[in-house]
């Protein structure tokens, strides 16, 4: 029931442009992929050569809720969606840095590469404890 429109001529292309998002202004051929896999999420962060980030999406983003956001189908799904971004950018080929030991590494990978986007390299970049903290003392029963 609101308000009622009139549409004049011209004005109609002009809602049309305002509907495009807004990272479609920028044309890039090549960037970065970072892929960021934990046991309960995966976020994944599309950026330019010098890392400003110019489109980002996790699991939780696209709707997965609790213990389903860490699975490789979550992760599949926000490469396709990203590989989607990427493509109304122009973007022609990435680099992919990954980070963490979750399971949806590849998966990720996978689905945004399904959208026709060359993979340069692959650079894992997961943090190894030398050593790590020292272990707890042990329990006096």
């Amino acid at each position: 029931m609101g308000k009622k429109r009139i549409v004049k001529k011209g004005e109609s292309d002009a809602a049309a442009k305002s509907a495009a998002p807004a990272f479609a202004k920028k044309r890039v051929d090549s960037g970065t992929l970072y892929v960021q896999s934990t046991y309960n999420n995966t976020k994944v962060v599309l950026a330019d050569e010098k890392g400003n980030t110019l489109a980002w999406s996790t699991s939780g983003a696209i709707g997965f809720k609790g213990a389903k956001k860490g699975t490789p189908f979550a992760a599949a799904k926000i490469g396709e969606t990203l590989g989607a971004k990427a493509q109304t950018i122009g973007m022609k080929e990435v680099n992919v840095v990954v980070k963490g030991v979750g399971s949806g590494r590849e998966s990720a990978i996978r689905g945004f590469v399904s959208k026709g986007i060359v993979i340069n390299n692959i650079k894992d970049v997961t943090p190894v404890p030398h050593n790590g903290p020292r272990p707890k003392k042990p329990r006096r029963v």
